[in-house]
């Protein structure tokens, strides 16, 4: 089987590269543009494709690629609301994902987004190199004793709050369904978390009922100086809401590592690329907010377990048995 991958980065080559000897029944081939209506056309011999979670796997895309003869979708990631799963079964192409790769390393860089935000990391480390080693402005607070609100408690919001619990906060929680292996985490409706919480961090998917999940409304309710950090999907929070409530002081520090504009297709539209870029710089114009490039899933544990996976997915599917990670 011939997979093409869609927006192919080096490190995604390189991670797959390594094992690729042990799937000698795949036929690998990178591919550094984005999917799309335009880039599906380009496919040719291949009974599969590899996309990303910014990957555009829409409706169109996905009757393209059932004309290009395509039979399975993999995803890299986690995510796939990018995926119409209701076009996908319509022309017959299986969609397989990775549903956990490596928990630790999004929360990791959660707790490490909330760290630099409240000890001012960013400010400390500009203001070093220009030889400033004043510390006026960079008062930060404990994280001990402290409450920290996790929204989700999935694989990767059990992991963050084990994290907070070690650094001695009180853990507190919302989900509608609980985890028992949670049995030091309080759980409580959303009210009462945004109302108690001194850091907030959201680890839940993108559905109907969590689009944003944060907004001016959810932002009132929340502690004047909260931190809010976001490594799950952008559309959890509404950017001008936000932004309100970063110009109204609502926040001690936002640290963010997805955001909407991940979700526009920049490549049919350059006027959006301009929309993405000019609305980002309105968040990186705060001095109390850290926006990262959507690197949580970035460590080599996890993009070996990504390719292992997918490679694995893709394997099942040919032999025609169950992974437990189809969508459809």
């Amino acid at each position: 089987m011939r997979i093409t991958f869609f927006a192919a980065k080096s490190y995604d080559r390189d991670s797959f590269n390594k094992i690729k000897e042990n799937y000698p029944e795949l036929e690998l081939e990178y591919w550094e543009a984005e999917l799309s209506p335009k880039t599906a056309a380009y496919v040719t011999d291949s009974e599969a494709v590899c996309a990303f979670v910014s990957s555009d796997v829409g409706g169109e895309v996905i009757k393209v690629l059932h004309d290009r003869g395509v039979k399975l979708i993999l995803m890299r990631c986690a995510g796939f609301n990018n995926v119409d799963l209701d076009a996908a079964t319509k022309y017959g192409i299986k969609v397989m994902r990775v549903p956990g790769y490596s928990p630790e390393a999004v929360a990791e860089h959660a707790m490490a987004l909330a760290m630099a935000v409240n000890r001012h990391l960013h400010k400390a480390y500009v203001k070093v190199r220009e030889n400033n080693f004043s510390l006026q402005g960079l008062v930060g607070v404990n994280f001990y004793g402290k409450t920290a609100g996790i929204i989700g408690t999935g694989r990767i919001g059990a992991a963050m709050a084990r994290i907070c619990h070690g650094f001695g906060m009180k853990v507190i929680a919302y989900d509608m369904y609980q985890n028992p292996d949670l049995d030091f985490v309080t759980y409580v409706d959303l009210d009462e978390l945004l109302a108690s919480s001194d850091l907030i961090s959201l680890h839940c998917p993108l559905m109907d009922s969590t689009y944003h999940l944060i907004n001016l409304e959810t932002i009132n309710k929340m502690k004047d100086g909260v931190i809010l950090i976001n490594t799950s999907r952008g559309g959890l929070v509404k950017t001008d809401d936000l932004i309100a409530g970063i110009r109204e002081h609502k926040f001690f520090g936002v640290g963010l590592d997805v955001y909407e504009e991940e979700t526009k297709n920049v490549f049919e539209n350059h006027e959006d690329d301009i929309l993405m870029h000019s609305t980002t710089a309105r968040l990186l114009s705060f001095p109390n907010v850290i926006v990262t490039s959507h690197q949580g899933f970035f460590t080599e544990e996890a993009l070996g377990a990504i390719s292992e996976t997918t490679l694995n997915n893709a394997r099942a599917y040919i032999k025609g048995e169950t992974a437990g990670t189809e969508l459809n």
